[in-house]
């Protein structure tokens, strides 16, 4: 009787052998190539990397293999989860140093990178980091709001690193350029295991500029074509 009530309220809480059984079987997390100036944001990176080992959370990454990304990648490898890369080979000299970890994808460009990287994922994370990571999350956000894809976009706010960013969103709702509805896409929180339980939760509440159903992944993939791309 008792053992049946403990498989019955395992289930209803999504536990499996003691541990939290995510809705995410793989996590693509935007980082930086450098770790910055402050221990907290290693520490930030190593945190995520082991939520995610804890949660059997695979993880897609940039490919790189310095800063925040070798900490993450290495951690999540470590705790036998899987790692794809994904990396243009005009990066390979600048974002790989030494031996990579788990599986490493070149691609020609930045936007098949991006490309790719969307389609492997259930969900994305951003780290604190610089252009290349703000870029990679707000691309995210938008082809949410058109109706790309319906995953949860999540700011991990390390002691407040993006304050600033969350205020420019809401500045843009309050001046009319960001629908309240659309603000939602983001989800953040200023720790690991706060932020996951979030877009765990994480339901589409905005409205898709365009059906779901009508964008093909695999023509953004395509993208830039000799075409297009003048």
């Amino acid at each position: 009787m008792l053992l049946h009530s403990w498989i019955k309220i395992s289930s209803i809480l999504g536990m499996e052998g003691g541990k939290a059984k995510s809705k995410f079987t793989r996590i693509c997390v935007f980082c930086g190539s450098n770790s910055g100036h402050r221990k907290i944001f290693s520490d930030a990176a190593l945190e995520l990397g082991n939520e995610m080992v804890e949660r059997k959370i695979n993880l897609v990454y940039g490919g790189g293999s310095v800063g925040l990304m070798g900490l993450i990648s290495r951690t999540v490898y470590a705790g036998d989860c899987h790692v794809l890369g994904v990396i243009p080979k005009a990066l390979m000299p600048h974002e790989i140093s030494g031996e990579s970890v788990g599986e490493v994808r070149t691609v020609l460009d930045m936007h098949e990178r991006k490309a790719a990287m969307a389609r492997e994922a259930d969900a994305f994370i951003a780290l604190p980091g610089g252009y290349g990571t703000m870029e990679e999350l707000l691309e995210m956000i938008t082809w949410a709001q058109l109706g790309i894809h319906k995953k949860p976009v999540g700011l991990l706010n390390v002691d407040g690193y993006y304050n600033s960013l969350l205020a420019l969103f809401d500045n843009g709702v309050q001046e009319g350029f960001i629908k309240p509805g659309a603000r939602e896409i983001v989800v953040s929180a200023p720790t690991a295991k706060e932020l996951m339980i979030k877009m765990e939760q994480y339901a589409p509440s905005h409205e898709h500029i365009a059906s779901h159903e009508s964008w093909q992944m695999e023509q953004l993939c395509e993208y830039p074509s000799k075409d297009n791309s003048r």
